[in-house]
């Protein structure tokens, strides 16, 4: 198990029931990397992981993946 599952384990614990939009959690993000400058590097990538989830499942449709024709 990674060190940081910990920290996600907790998250799901005690907010796993909520629902938040995109617009909530990218602000929370930027006050992250506001009081902690030195995780600007992991949250960008994070951030631009999350906005690009539904890239790669373009991408292969892209490549000519005819399987479903």
């Amino acid at each position: 198990m990674y060190f940081t599952d910990r920290g996600i384990e907790e998250l799901e614990k005690r907010r796993g029931e909520e629902e938040v939009s995109l617009a909530w959690l990218s602000e929370q993000l930027r006050t992250f990397v506001d009081l902690n400058p030195d995780f600007e590097v992991p949250v960008e990538r994070l951030a631009t992981w999350l906005a690009r989830l539904d890239d790669e499942d373009d991408e292969d449709d892209e490549d000519g993946d005819a399987a479903d024709d």
